[in-house]
């Protein structure tokens, strides 16, 4: 094996990890499966092709990550983060099975998909800052970030073969089924959990419960200007640039015509550009903000792209693009934020970045949706594309403010330069400060 796939892969190497990532990989992979059931069963099942209630299932499942971010993050510090994502894990898988036999059973109407969209929310805003800032225990500090992409990569190999079984699953069998093999492929998850071994986990010091913690973590973040743009690019992305449960259906259906198949594979082409950025991103040991602001641009002007391409298979092949750009960027911005942050505060801003990438998802998705449904599903593309080039200008200005990078034109070429005394990386806050 040559050194470079031993580096990209460097964090297979401990045990507790490989546990973890094989328990993950058949979670994901169901999870996929049952947000292609989703979105296609409100799309053309209990509404006729109707983009807003796509975007009020996609606000119900973010929405819960902003309105109870006073006590996620304060719980994945406080709590032992093994257990909490036990817990949360089964509770999800539930909730898929729950909605799968209402499914099966011929009862399922569309405000049943909201309480559950609801619910699955609420468990997933104290799942998600647990399980991202767990990844830290498994591994340690030197092979956080490989770790951090290599999750991403798995999540996004699941959306390579997630999607297209549900497309045939749907076709063959119907949609409950699909939630029912989700809810099953939580297990593999508690299985592994279960199989670690504990003494071998990397633990941190945890911090005291109390009122002040969620506002300790705001007080942290307001002292780095690395975090708050970070914070700000990742608003604008999640806000009005992923909502690719919006963007992929609705072009699919209503542009295209094409039937559930065909939107799977949508789905899939994705999902290799992701996986590709996932993999180029466990290569990169120091991500910074410059690597965040290149990879948005190219995100938004990828979606601009996507939302001209005159047939299928063009605008599949440039989803390929627009997967990879994203992935990097949020799979970069996940490990730097992470590497840049003291340890006994991780969960915690971690909960502020998820809620503020993901809990945007409430305000954009059904804006994104009237869009879709007002002006058509390529005018709201090209809405989620502007919103990344914007979120890139405002890297460019960080840069420019705080790390004196300048661009300029001289003999016919661009060129950029910068103060080379200036830290890639903003240095860690201390309790101290």
């Amino acid at each position: 094996m040559s050194n470079s796939v031993k580096s990209t892969f460097r964090a297979l190497s401990g045990f507790n990890y490989r546990v973890w990532a094989a328990g993950a990989l058949v979670s994901n992979i169901g999870t996929w499966m049952q947000r292609t059931a989703q979105d296609w069963i409100v799309l053309t099942v209990l509404t006729h092709n109707n983009a807003t209630a796509v975007g009020i299932v996609t606000a119900l499942q973010f929405g819960p990550m902003l309105l109870l971010l006073p006590l996620t993050g304060v719980a994945a510090d406080y709590f032992d983060r093994r257990k909490l994502i036990m817990m949360t894990q089964a509770a999800m898988g539930a909730l898929a099975l729950a909605l799968g036999l209402l499914m099966i059973a011929g009862l399922i109407q569309l405000w049943h998909v909201y309480v559950f969209a609801f619910l699955l929310g609420c468990v997933t805003a104290f799942d998600t800052p647990a399980r991202q800032t767990f990844v830290s225990e498994l591994v340690g500090e030197d092979d956080l970030a490989n770790a951090v992409a290599l999750n991403s990569t798995s999540f996004n190999a699941a959306r390579l073969v997630g999607p297209a079984i549900a497309g045939l699953m749907i076709a063959a069998l119907g949609s409950g089924w699909v939630f029912v093999i989700n809810g099953a492929s939580f297990i593999a998850v508690i299985f592994s959990l279960t199989f670690l071994r504990v003494h071998e986990l990397h633990r941190e010091t945890r911090s005291s419960a109390g009122r002040s913690g969620l506002a300790e973590g705001f007080r942290y973040v307001s002292r780095r200007p690395d975090l708050i743009v970070i914070l700000i690019m990742f608003f604008l992305i999640g806000t009005f640039g992923i909502n690719f449960p919006i963007f992929i259906p609705t072009m699919s259906v209503t542009v295209f015509h094409l039937g559930a198949g065909q939107y799977g594979l949508l789905t899939s082409l994705i999902a290799i550009g992701t996986v590709g950025g996932a993999l180029a991103a466990a290569r990169e040991s120091k991500p910074g903000v410059g690597l965040l602001s290149l990879t948005t641009a190219l995100f938004g002007l990828g979606c601009v792209l996507a939302a001209v391409m005159p047939n299928y298979w063009l605008f599949g092949l440039v989803l390929i693009f627009i997967g990879a750009s994203g992935q990097i960027f949020s799979t970069s911005t996940l490990s730097l934020v992470q590497l840049s942050t003291e340890p006994h505060m991780r969960g915690r801003v971690m909960a502020i970045l998820l809620a503020i990438a993901l809990g945007g998802t409430p305000l954009g998705a059904p804006i994104v949706g009237w869009i879709a449904d007002r002006f058509g599903p390529r005018m709201a593309m090209g809405a989620g594309g502007a919103s990344a080039i914007i979120a890139a200008m405002v890297g460019l200005y960080y840069l420019a403010r705080w790390h004196h990078w300048r661009l300029r034109f001289t003999g016919g070429h661009f060129h950029v330069s910068r103060d080379e005394a200036a830290p890639l990386v903003e240095p860690r806050a201390t309790a101290a400060e």
